[in-house]
């Protein structure tokens, strides 16, 4: 019954688009992924994740500055207490000349990068944890669409620059997902602020829906909570060490 054996019928049955793979994601993710995983492809949710992603660094350095944006990471760190106002003003100016370059081009390579590495740990739980078989093109393209979601953050991040206060927008942490968005960075420690911001929706959302994923790229052989239980751990593992770290950042 769990086989993942495609009928005649089903492989001549044309695949969803890609609007319809996108809105099936949110609305009925099971049935999605199962289409993605009988046709799987990846450049459509791909080229999206990145073209989203540019979209929201440059809309932050059109609105916010990235001379701002670069001053609020620094007095977010342990280095703002030992600069004067000259050093501070100094490290700003230089920050913003590199950010300018590098923030555009971080925004393209890191979600390919971060998806490879999602896709490689999904092999690793399916195949070599629990012994089914999907390759590494199903894998991939699987944890694009689930990764689609990351664009409704988009939107709520987007909408949170153009129509809220610059002032006070924190570039680290841009919308109201998760409880650090709500903590004032310079009242509280910095590891708790880390923790906070890193316990997020859609981070939630999108273990969830890579179980889900990845069960229909099994063909079923492999219940989706056992695999988002162990996307679970390694997630928590990554949010240890960003906490670990900000002891000494």
């Amino acid at each position: 019954m769990g086989d993942a054996v495609v009928k005649p019928a089903d492989a001549e049955t044309p695949a969803q688009s890609f609007p319809e793979r996108l809105l099936g994601v949110i609305i009925s993710p099971a049935e999605t992924f199962a289409d993605v995983a009988r046709k799987p492809g990846f450049w459509a949710p791909l080229i999206a994740i990145v073209v989203g992603a540019l979209a929201l660094v440059e809309t932050m350095i059109w609105k916010i500055g990235m001379e701002r944006m670069v001053r609020i990471g620094i007095e977010q760190s342990s280095r703002a207490s030992s600069m004067s106002p000259d050093q501070m003003d100094q490290a700003v100016r230089m920050g913003a000349k590199i950010g300018a370059i590098t923030t555009p081009v971080f925004a393209v390579l890191a979600p390919p990068i971060a998806l490879l590495i999602i896709a490689g740990v999904g092999l690793l739980i399916v195949n070599a944890m629990f012994g089914a078989k999907v390759n590494f093109k199903t894998a991939f393209s699987l944890v694009c669409y689930a990764d689609l979601v990351s664009l409704l953050g988009v939107l709520m991040a987007v909408a949170m620059i153009l129509f809220g206060d610059p002032e006070h927008f924190n570039p680290q942490n841009p919308m109201p997902s998760n409880i650090g968005f709500f903590l004032n960075a310079h009242e509280v420690s910095r590891p708790l602020y880390v923790l906070a911001s890193s316990v997020d929706i859609f981070s939630i959302w999108l273990l969830i829906l890579l179980g889900l994923a990845l069960s229909e790229g099994s063909g079923r052989k492999v219940k989706p909570l056992p695999i988002s239980l162990v996307y679970a751990g390694f997630w928590i593992i990554w949010v240890l060490i960003k906490v670990g770290l900000s002891f000494i950042g």
